[in-house]
């Protein structure tokens, strides 16, 4: 098989081509990226970073999941938090979906706490709340009919009650037992209990975004990649284009995008839909990744050049070293997986052993 595929791709030699001519890309920059020095800040504040992982072991039966997350504080010196948990979950088609709700419940978690706790001046996520609000809902599972109709301000004022009560974990496995939301018959199938799992996880995170986009002019988000080609309208993202034909430190014209204006929340609508992000792209050091910076207010040209310089003060290598940090920490790799089931002692046939006979 591999020998058909080396001659396919003899055959289709070069087949991805360049994406424009050289003056083409000069015109686009000239109004959308500007070389210019970026300077630290001389102000004395405090910053934090937190980013989040999950990983997972397959077994006949079921699944071994990991989650976690860790907020990183420099206040003059480097203090940390976290939170983290494993358990099973049955064999179902949006696991990775799932776990990926469950993980962002963690890093929010952790964000307020730090913002509260510690009384940070400014919280840097890693990836995009924006993001998160235009993908807020699951797709992987329909709404059972039994919660959509409870999902009502009695839950909801339940949910953030015990959320102000609770500050780790993940709150909605108590939620559905006080109020009975899952009266499932005995042979009910595992992939209806992770449905429930995975809308009640939502409304979880929902809440979540909601209570730390209260503190919004706190809140920093940084990404290395993004899909986003608003600023260029080419056909691939805009991030790949700066880095592609810009190699000096810099910054991209600035933007402001509401919360996509399609999608309707059936709960917070008001709130989500009255915010405003400004989005803009920053190089921090020649010849560096290119960052995709989104912050969730309208924010003058004053403010963002402020924000640059100190993001730009406490960054490595051109990228933020509290947020490098924090993903080196958490990051749950498949030899941890392993040293974590060896501790627990759970040992299960994944049925992958034949492939070593």
């Amino acid at each position: 098989m591999l020998n058909s595929l080396y001659e396919k791709a003899i055959a289709k030699r070069g087949f991805i081509h360049d994406i424009s001519s050289k003056a083409d890309v000069e015109s686009q920059l000239e109004y959308n990226w500007f070389n210019r020095d970026i300077l630290e800040s001389s102000a004395d504040f405090s910053i934090a970073a937190g980013d989040g992982s999950f990983n997972k072991k397959k077994f006949l039966t079921t699944n071994f999941c990991a989650v976690g997350a860790e907020s990183i504080i420099y206040d003059g010196e480097i203090k940390k938090i976290d939170d983290s948990d494993i358990f099973d979950v049955g064999h179902v088609s949006f696991l990775d979906e799932l776990l990926s709700n469950y993980m962002a419940i963690y890093e929010l978690k952790c964000a307020l706490r730090t913002i509260k706790d510690y009384d940070v001046d400014y919280y840097m996520f890693d990836g995009s709340l924006l993001g998160d609000l235009q993908n807020a809902f699951p797709r992987g599972a329909k709404l059972p009919s039994k919660l959509k109709d409870n999902i009502d301000d009695v839950l909801l004022g339940e949910f953030e009650r015990r959320l102000n009560q609770k500050k780790f974990g993940l709150v909605f496995p108590d939620l559905i037992s006080s109020l009975k939301l899952m009266e499932f018959p005995k042979d009910e199938s595992s992939n209806k209990i992770e449905e429930y799992n995975l809308h009640l996880a939502s409304i979880e995170k929902i809440i979540l975004l909601k209570e730390i986009l209260q503190f919004r002019k706190r809140i920093i988000s940084i990404s290395k990649s993004s899909s986003d080609n608003e600023l260029f309208g080419w056909n691939i993202p805009d991030i790949a284009f700066l880095d592609k034909f810009t190699k000096k430190q810099g910054m991209s014209l600035i933007k402001h995008r509401k919360v996509f204006d399609k999608a309707a929340f059936p709960y917070f609508n008001d709130f989500f839909k009255g915010l405003t992000f400004t989005i803009f792209y920053i190089r921090l050091q020649d010849n560096k990744n290119v960052l995709k910076v989104e912050l969730p207010y309208k924010a003058s040209r004053e403010e963002v050049f402020e924000i640059i310089k100190k993001i730009n003060t406490l960054s490595v290598q051109g990228y933020p070293y509290l947020l490098n940090k924090a993903h080196n920490d958490v990051v749950i790799t498949d030899k941890n997986i392993k040293e974590l089931l060896k501790i627990a002692k759970i040992y299960e046939t994944t049925n992958r052993e034949v492939m070593s006979w």
